[in-house]
């Protein structure tokens, strides 16, 4: 996500030359060429595997709901087997787009996708997020009914939320969407993006004994700084997916106020009396 500027696309990867006002651009499954459709395969196979053991049922059922292949989805044909689930649809978007857009987007139960694939160099990290990253990471639990609610309802406070708010309303997008750990039957699992999109951090978060994993409370995560281009070193865990729709239910100023008054969080902080959880038993973990 971007803050509005003067000139929001520049230095950014992507031709917005295209893009509609409210930041679409058509997506043709047909401009793929073989490199592209290669990379996407090699990235579904990894991240598959390492889902299918790491990954909370949500995702896993959303995978398998999508009939997801390998071949770079039709977001046209994605879309329509999502609207019939959870009446949300995949857009295209040229790379990212400002916050304003990004919010109202999914407020309408629209999750902008960006139409480009990274290169082969980038397999393992790019720094803007591609289709491979949008769309594998986010769109299967959209096909989740309260997840799918709470994405909506998190989008109508973004557009609320004004230019004083923002900032704290990304951290909760952040630590939950992007970078969201959840319980289960079998243990902690995987369901953030920023994760479950890359073969390091699903090892990293589920596994490395070096990050604190926190229980998740709202207020807590929107006081909580984070760094972008680094392994995290705090996650929060949710106990289901209803409590990450009941934190969007709050009467959202009186928060905001409230938060303003306390002090920041610095990433890696463990406070006081907090509920840690401790990391899986994995070998292969960093």
């Amino acid at each position: 996500m971007l803050q509005p500027s003067p000139s929001p696309t520049a230095g950014l990867r992507g031709d917005y030359s295209r893009m509609q006002a409210d930041w679409t651009v058509p997506q043709d499954p047909r401009r793929y060429g073989a490199e592209e459709q290669d990379i996407w395969r090699t990235l579904l196979r990894r991240q598959s595997g390492l889902a299918r053991q790491h990954a909370c049922p949500q995702f896993l059922g959303g995978l398998a709901q999508l009939d997801i292949d390998e071949r770079i989805p039709d977001f046209g044909r994605v879309s329509d087997a999502l609207a019939r689930r959870t009446g949300w649809r995949v857009v295209g978007v040229p790379g990212l787009i400002p916050d304003d857009a990004f919010y109202g987007h999914l407020a309408h139960r629209r999750f902008p996708v960006t139409v480009w694939i990274r290169r082969r160099d980038e397999l393992d990290y790019l720094v803007e997020p591609d289709l491979f990253h949008d769309f594998f990471g986010h769109v299967p639990l959209l096909a989740d009914p309260v997840f799918a609610d709470y994405m909506q309802a998190y989008g109508q406070r973004g557009v609320e939320a004004g230019a004083a708010n923002i900032h704290r309303l990304a951290r909760l997008y952040w630590y939950t969407v992007e970078f969201g750990l959840i319980r289960s039957e079998e243990g902690v699992k995987v369901f953030g993006a920023g994760i479950i999109s890359s073969a390091k951090e699903t090892l990293y978060a589920i596994g490395s004994p070096v990050p604190a994993r926190v229980a998740f409370d709202a207020g807590r995560v929107m006081r909580t700084a984070y760094e972008i281009d680094k392994l995290q070193r705090t996650y929060f865990v949710l106990d289901d997916f209803r409590q990450l729709f009941d934190a969007t239910q709050v009467d959202f100023p009186p928060l905001y106020a409230t938060l303003a008054r306390q002090p920041e969080i610095p990433t890696g902080t463990v406070l006081p009396h907090e509920r840690l959880i401790a990391a899986a038993a994995l070998p292969q973990a960093a």
